[in-house]
């Protein structure tokens, strides 16, 4: 069979519970809500980590945060250690990036390792495609040298900013924000980034045959700052235009990139939370606009039959829910809870998933349908088939129906919290560690424990309680007990994980026995 095309389509910040394809009673996504509609829709992805560095290193290793240690704006992934768009190089693979996120795009940790051509459409200086050039031929091409001159110059100037607690803690006073955020491309330039993939698959198609594709897309539209067009604000909350206070609400939070992620010291107002609640899906809205004429491209392509669509988010976002806002602290699901969808048509009939997984499994799901296996010594072939999601969607999941995240508090946000609500620390508990776990068990209940520095704190019914607002450890201490047992399984497999890596042997994850029999008995694994 040959190679899929395959593009993989990041919603940075992407709640799950704000699109129609997951429950959602709002009309904001009716293009991906199509498209979801005739894909595989996994109801309970979760992410396991609540930020961009961490939640990124999974997806491009395949890895918990606690293996691959990248959980820190200053930390950078191992060399030696397998990458996704590296080994899809090495299958044959065109390896193309389009970002948005400053975190994924400018930084220098590992992540662009493997992309024969890489967009970078956040940061002061962004590269976009000459085709995406405002000006004709040949001022276009004057521009392309001097952008790229003034790129070497302002990279390790935006690095600085990025590693630096210091300059971390400058860049969030309310009068810096409206330049870093607006003029510097925070968020990038998402719109004009989903022009340009579309008019790159256009000209593709018009060409012979070629190497298969890897195309990677991320979008930042959700994040705060909050600005959607008026269109769309007039869609979700047209009381906005008349209600000077509300307007005011926004204003103020655009501006105060430190709420941005701090604990709340007071619940938000009503007014507030509503403000919020609304331009969020503003914006979720406006994304789906233009995510439109790309998906109507993917769906229109020659190659459409075997064209690998995957769509997820590396985690959602906290409106106030919980007294958190962002997703830097907490394991609740407003963070973790996150859109996976798969779309192969060739291999995948449409239909939902209801078993939980987790989206490390990207990565083992794109090298399996690369055909692609890690030559690296710190990995094992057998998990690329075994881990695909396909294997859940065939009805044999190998991690035994259960889920896991790892939550490290992002120290950079941790300082500056201490040098303005030091007593928020201690309060909110901002410097555990956390962990979570998501089991359907034998009856068909989804349930959630959370341990926050390894003693069980938190027990959910998902299913009765998707808000996660009645705590039932007290009720209910034999499923405490038992997704306790869980959990702690699967963090002590990724701490043996951890010292494979560091001492170069190769991973030995957890996979259910009867799964490895068949695959042994079709062929796919030969010990």
């Amino acid at each position: 069979m040959k190679k899929p095309d395959i593009i993989l389509i990041v919603l940075d910040t992407q709640r799950a519970d704000r699109l129609g394809a997951y429950g959602y009673q709002r009309s904001l996504t009716p293009n991906l809500d199509k498209f979801a509609a005739a894909s595989a829709l996994f109801t309970q992805a979760v992410s396991p980590a609540q930020w961009t560095i961490p939640s990124h290193a999974s997806l491009f290793t395949g890895l918990y945060p606690t293996v691959h240690q990248v959980t820190q704006s200053t930390h950078s992934l191992n060399p030696e250690m397998p990458h996704l768009v590296e080994m899809m190089q090495a299958a044959g693979y065109e390896t193309v990036g389009f970002c948005n996120n400053p975190l994924v795009g400018i930084l220098n940790n590992g992540f662009k390792r493997g992309f024969d051509t890489f967009y970078n459409y956040g940061g002061a200086i962004p590269s976009v495609p000459e085709s995406s050039a405002r000006l004709p031929w040949p001022f276009n091409k004057l521009l392309a040298r001097y952008t790229q001159f003034l790129r070497r110059i302002s990279y390790p100037i935006q690095n600085f900013f990025g590693q630096s607690d210091l300059a971390f803690r400058i860049s969030l006073h309310a009068w810096l924000t409206p330049l870093w955020s607006r003029f510097a491309n925070f968020k990038g330039q998402n719109e004009r980034s989903v022009r340009d993939v579309t008019h790159f698959l256009q000209e593709r198609e018009r060409q012979p045959a070629q190497r298969p594709l890897f195309l990677f897309l991320n979008l930042m539209e959700t994040h705060m700052p909050f600005w959607p067009p008026g269109e769309f604000i007039d869609q979700v909350a047209p009381y906005l235009r008349h209600n000077k206070e509300a307007r005011t609400i926004m204003r103020t939070w655009n501006r105060e990139a430190y709420r941005w992620a701090a604990p709340l010291e007071e619940p938000l107002s009503e007014l507030e939370q509503q403000v919020l609640s609304d331009l969020y899906d503003a914006e979720v809205a406006y994304q789906d606009h233009y995510l439109g004429q790309l998906l109507a491209m993917i769906d229109g392509r020659h190659h459409h039959h075997n064209t690998l669509t995957l769509i997820v988010a590396d985690h959602g976002d906290g409106l106030g829910e919980h007294g958190y806002m962002g997703h830097a602290f907490a394991a609740y699901e407003e963070l973790v809870h996150v859109p996976l969808i798969l779309h192969w048509p060739d291999r995948i009939k449409p239909g939902q998933v209801t078993t939980p997984v987790s989206t490390r499994r990207v990565f083992h799901t794109l090298l399996d349908a690369a055909g692609q296996q890690p030559d690296a010594p710190t990995n094992n072939p057998a998990e690329i088939r075994a881990l695909t999601l396909l294997q859940t969607i065939y009805g044999r999941d190998p991690e035994r129906h259960t889920a896991f995240s790892e939550i490290y508090p992002p120290l950079n946000f941790v300082k500056a919290i201490e040098r303005r609500q030091a007593h928020l620390l201690a309060q909110r508990r901002c410097l555990s560690m956390r962990r979570a776990v998501v089991k359907t068990d034998e009856t068909a209940a989804t349930l959630k424990l959370i341990q926050v520095d390894d003693q069980v704190d938190e027990l959910f019914d998902l299913e009765n309680d998707p808000a996660e607002m009645h705590n039932l450890l007290a009720e209910r201490p034999s499923h405490a007990d038992a997704l306790t047992q869980d959990l702690n399984r699967l963090a002590a497999n990724a701490e043996r994980q951890r010292l494979a890596v560091g001492n170069g042997r190769a991973i030995e994850t957890e996979i259910d026995e009867s799964l490895m029999q068949r695959l042994r008995a079709l062929g796919y694994v030969d010990y």
